[in-house]
């Protein structure tokens, strides 16, 4: 029989619960999915958490890959047997198998196995439209980007790297900065022992960065606008210290600073555009420009010990659950 992680309240990794599960067949303009490869995401922990409501009892997790076993009425773009993806949709990724809207799915290329795939649409895509659309680099820029050994992280050395662009990357171990340089990372800033707007002071000529990418929040806000020029921008992609709260003068006081706090669901939208997202990110693998593999597997049921490890920042790159 299926199983799947549900929760039936809020709080910490021990509200996740393996359970048996029943999957039907799919409806009009749906798809049923066998996962091979399940993503876990800090976005999966806001949820568990309640920074990010959710429904009750419910499943979590919104990206995995696997194989499409059934399709239903009126899904003509999504066959039997292909191999896919997905980033959107209700949450419930933690699972064996289920059924998903079609429109959602991702078909892979061949030259991208499942496992590399489950290192890319979520990560890989917040790579893409972090880049690419909220803030987008031409290649002569010098930027700040924290948590740059993280599963986005690495991803966006690489990216960084392929496009031009000089990025500082914060990490917290001396281990983690040679993991972000080997990926492109091109300076890193080890916060346990160095001071981050000093140092990108130094790395800049007093300059500052034209833009900082913070998914850290709380921890790193100061420091985030301390490390920017004027008319900066910071782009607030996570806030996985805790939430950021600031009083609209500060921007006026750090040099008329922009502030962003981007989400997802507002750049994959079409699905025709969501595809084009994709096949930039594809092209990049499978030209050798961007490689990824996840660095952390768990068995679906260990999901909880998953969640520990992710929120004790002791992991580097992806970690993925199999089913």
């Amino acid at each position: 029989m299926p199983h799947a992680i549900r929760l039936y309240e809020i709080g910490g990794p021990e509200v996740l619960k393996l359970e048996d599960v029943v999957v039907g067949e799919p409806g009009p303009g749906q798809a049923r999915v066998r996962h091979s490869y399940i993503a876990v995401n800090f976005i999966d922990i806001y949820h568990r958490a309640g920074y990010y409501p959710m429904q009750l009892p419910g499943g979590l997790g919104s990206d995995a890959v696997g194989v499409v076993e059934a399709v239903g009425s009126g899904v003509t773009d999504i066959r039997v047997g292909d191999r896919v993806g997905y980033l959107m949709g209700p949450q419930g990724a933690y699972s064996d198998v289920r059924v998903m809207p079609a429109e959602v799915l991702i078909p892979l290329p061949d030259g991208i196995s499942d496992r590399t795939a489950s290192t890319l649409i979520m990560k890989g895509m917040t790579a893409q439209y972090l880049f690419r659309q909220v803030y987008p680099l031409k290649g002569d820029e010098t930027i700040l980007y924290h948590a740059a050994a993280g599963g986005v992280g690495l991803i966006a050395c690489q990216w960084a790297r392929a496009l031009g662009v000089t990025m500082i990357g914060t990490v917290s171990s001396d281990e983690k900065a040679e993991i972000a340089k080997a990926n492109g990372c091109t300076h890193t800033i080890v916060t346990s022992r160095e001071n981050i707007a000093e140092r990108v002071r130094e790395l800049t000529d007093g300059q500052g960065v034209p833009v900082v990418f913070d998914s850290v929040g709380k921890d790193t806000l100061q420091a985030s606008l301390d490390s920017l020029q004027v008319r900066g921008t910071l782009v607030s992609n996570g806030t996985s210290s805790g939430p950021v709260h600031i009083d609209a003068l500060t921007f006026a006081l750090k040099g008329s600073i922009w502030f962003t706090r981007p989400a997802m669901v507002h750049y994959v939208k079409p699905r025709s555009h969501m595809l084009s997202m994709a096949k930039e990110l594809f092209d990049l693998v499978l030209a050798g420009k961007i490689s990824s593999e996840p660095k952390q597997t768990f068995a679906l049921a260990d999901a909880a010990e998953a969640h520990r490890m992710l929120e004790s920042r002791k992991t580097t790159g992806a970690t993925v659950l199999v089913p």
